[in-house]
């Protein structure tokens, strides 16, 4: 049965609050504050009507995977959202995307760090990344390959224009929350291997891992955004067309 939409601010509410407290005891059995995580609200399966709730709420940062999705919902929501592009980017939609983003989670090849850096020259601005990492070697996922580490290291220096802010990763769909933590412990491990061939002890700040199903284990392992959806959204709205 169809949710009335008088309830769906309650329960959205509602279920960000409880998404909150999974956070805040996630960080406090880390040892960590809560201010070092940042939840992105993947609206990717929700509507506009559900999405522009969201401000009212206090979450402004919000992801999409589809760049064309992130344009519709960035021209119909308050300037005050933090964008996130959590999914896969086309170079033929790089120069629409980047003027809309805050944060590019998902770069996965060195021809689309070519490409960004490019329109940046052109329009005169910087973009703040993530290398996408492959961690768990799925053939059907994006992002670059654990062992390419040092050549990502050394391509850093070429791209002027690009604030190459951290990584992100997924783990493996299969599987309990547990079971992703080797992969959530790996990126941690290559983004210090990063930092020590970049001879930069504060680069590369952000982890972007973590999703409904294993972000507590992700914040436990490190992760400063984590990108959460179905926890939030599940059943309120249409998924978009």
């Amino acid at each position: 049965m169809a949710i009335m939409n008088s309830n769906k601010q309650s329960i959205l509410a509602e279920r960000l609050n409880q998404v909150e407290q999974r956070i805040v005891a996630a960080c406090r059995r880390a040892g960590r504050a809560r201010n070092e995580v940042t939840l992105v609200a993947v609206t990717k399966s929700v509507d506009i009507e559900i999405a522009e709730l969201l401000p009212e709420l206090g979450v402004l940062h919000l992801g999409e995977s589809r760049p064309q999705e992130l344009w519709k919902k960035a021209a119909a929501l308050p300037k005050s959202i933090h964008w996130h592009l959590v999914g896969h980017l086309q170079r033929n939609k790089i120069e629409r995307t980047l003027k809309l983003v805050q944060l590019i989670h998902s770069i996965d090849s060195l021809r689309l760090l070519e490409a960004l850096e490019q329109e940046c020259v052109n329009r005169e601005v910087r973009a703040r990344i993530l290398l996408e990492i492959n961690v768990s070697h799925e053939e059907a996922k994006h992002g670059f390959p654990p062992e390419d580490l040092t050549k990502l290291a050394n391509a850093i220096y070429k791209f002027p224009n690009l604030e190459i802010a951290g990584l992100m990763t997924m783990a493996a769909l299969t599987g309990s929350a547990e079971d992703a933590r080797p992969t959530f412990a790996e990126l941690r491990h290559l983004r210090d291997q990063i930092r020590q061939l970049l001879g930069q002890p504060n680069a590369l700040l952000e982890l972007s891992m973590g999703m409904t199903n294993d972000f507590e284990i992700a914040i436990e392992e490190g992760a400063t955004l984590v990108r959460i959806g179905s926890a939030i959204f599940d059943g309120l709205s249409e998924p978009a067309s």
